[in-house]
């Protein structure tokens, strides 16, 4: 089966760049569309449906951090989310792009050898069918790839002088004038709203002033699952998961009637055993 690309560059020269040295590097790819904005990019994706999507982060209209946010809320059918490489000539927004389930993140100007490594990644995962990878192959990525990014100091790796978050085991939430104490044992899901983390449990719901990127260093990944952008789930409080006709997947979670949605991104994780 051949596999297919979208390129989203708003400098041509780049863009053209790009897709030689793929073509050179990976003859079987084939080239379905270059997009000269993010607009276009979120447009061409959809109606193509790739395989691979290489996104600059800075362009017209939409950058590449919103054009994948835009698709996994957009996503629906059988067809496996494309696997996303961002490449761009700014380092500080690798972590934000890992978030966004990135395969890859290259800083430009591209080499060869540089890009060959990602075709090698790309290969393994789509031959491995995994739409965006878990959680954990996320982090190893992330671990991988930082310390190439951040500078270090006499010698010493970022990774290796980087602090372990300790496990969160109380979440200490406002509830009007009050200051509740939740085990986090009884949190079903966080739901990130604007400023603000919403702590729900069966009993109700509460607030912290915090966010998902820095509350999910603190969770157990193995309890704690990320389904979307905005929530993450308590594993255990999980009933059932429903795919609807549009191909959309929401959860009922134990005591609570609301039902939570997944991204296509993690449609992965309610995989029949």
């Amino acid at each position: 089966m051949t596999l297919h690309a979208i390129i989203a560059e708003d400098e041509p020269i780049l863009a053209a760049t790009l897709a030689h040295a793929l073509k050179r590097l990976w003859p079987e790819l084939a080239l379905a569309a270059t997009c000269p904005n993010g607009v276009a990019a979120l447009e061409q994706t959809l109606v193509l449906r790739p395989d691979v999507l290489f996104l600059d982060i800075k362009m017209p209209g939409m950058t590449g951090l919103e054009v994948a946010e835009a698709l996994a809320d957009a996503w629906d059918g059988d067809r496996p989310f494309p696997q996303i490489v961002f490449v761009t000539a700014y380092d500080d927004y690798a972590v934000d792009a890992f978030e966004r389930e990135a395969a890859d993140y290259v800083l430009k100007p591209v080499t060869d050898a540089r890009l060959a490594r990602t075709v090698e990644r790309l290969k393994t995962r789509l031959a491995a069918k995994a739409p965006g990878g878990g959680l954990e192959d996320l982090l190893g990525q992330m671990r991988a790839l930082m310390p190439a990014l951040i500078p270090t100091q006499a010698g010493v790796s970022a990774a290796a002088v980087a602090p372990v978050a300790e496990r969160l085991t109380l979440v200490r939430a406002a509830v009007g004038n009050q200051v509740k104490m939740i085990p986090i044992g009884d949190v079903v899901y966080f739901e990130a709203l604007d400023k603000y983390v919403n702590v729900v449990t069966q009993e109700g719901e509460a607030l912290i002033r915090t966010s998902l990127k820095e509350l999910l260093p603190q969770l157990d990944d193995k309890v704690f699952w990320q389904v979307h952008r905005g929530t993450i789930v308590n594993s255990a409080c999980v009933l059932s998961a429903l795919k609807d006709e549009g191909g959309k997947l929401t959860l009922s979670l134990r005591g609570r009637s609301d039902k939570v949605r997944v991204s296509p991104l993690y449609a992965h994780l309610f995989r029949q055993m």
